[in-house]
């Protein structure tokens, strides 16, 4: 049964508190902090506001830096600023590797052409050179490699990625939801991963679903769903929303 709302009014944040909502880094740590120090000096316009900010997932793989990207979420806690941190699916591509058992990994050639390359090379592994490894030993090796790489700050990270956070009439995931279940029956590959029937859904849904996942030229904003993904490793936009009472706007790089 499709998701439906009997809502009429504007979607609202409750009084005195102030949401920002971070799309997709992709170890762009250059653009994250401009973008956070952007979201810092914004908040000081609110004295006395209650401040979230949360990031939507995808930290890491694509973009330079996810080593940096990560070790700086890992130990950012402004004042006055709640964080919050999503799971993307590139997030869960790391936690899933790591996680496999000894011997292949069908899931590496899928993380690969997914940009894990990045990653590997940012935390100081160069998987170009197999060494005249069989698949299979490679890909143990690099299991192995990378397990050692990883600070226990970072995997404290990553196993603490929340999959959604609900604030007044809105809804925060990475991916999107499945318009066939109710909010709180949502599967998480669907919010981590989904993209077609979510996409082409046009609402209305519970809550308007803050997203990112899927990349657009800007700010993708509709009556049921926002997407601000705005392909931050190539297009050096990463894009804020940031949402109070009835009002919204967008801080970028």
């Amino acid at each position: 049964m499709a998701i439906a709302s009997s809502k009429s009014h504007i979607p609202h944040i409750p009084h005195g508190t102030r949401v920002y909502a971070v799309g997709d880094i992709h170890g762009r740590l250059d653009l994250l902090e401009i973008l956070h120090q952007s979201i810092l000096d914004d908040a000081k316009s609110a004295p006395g506001h209650k401040n979230v900010l949360i990031h939507l997932g995808d930290y890491i793989d694509r973009g330079p830096d996810s080593f940096g990207v990560v070790d700086s979420l890992a130990e950012f806690s402004p004042h006055n600023v709640e964080v919050i941190n999503l799971k993307g699916n590139h997030e869960d591509f790391l936690l899933r590797f790591l996680g496999e058992k000894k011997g292949p990994s069908p899931l590496l050639d899928v993380w690969r052409d997914n940009g894990c390359l990045e990653t590997f090379l940012s935390y100081g592994i160069d998987i170009r050179d197999p060494k005249d490894r069989t698949p299979d030993e490679q890909a143990a090796f690099i299991r192995q490699q990378f397990a050692e790489a990883v600070p226990d700050s970072h995997m404290r990270f990553y196993k603490g990625l929340r999959l959604r956070q609900t604030i007044g009439d809105y809804l925060f995931v990475h991916a999107g939801i499945n318009p066939a279940n109710p909010i709180q029956h949502q599967k998480k590959n669907d919010l981590i991963w989904i993209r077609g029937r979510f996409l082409n859904h046009s609402g209305p849904f519970d809550k308007v679903v803050v997203h990112g996942h899927t990349i657009s030229k800007s700010p993708e904003v509709l009556d049921h769903r926002i997407g601000i993904d705005t392909g931050a490793y190539y297009s050096h936009r990463l894009t804020c929303l940031v949402l109070e009472g009835n009002d919204r706007y967008f801080l970028e790089t």
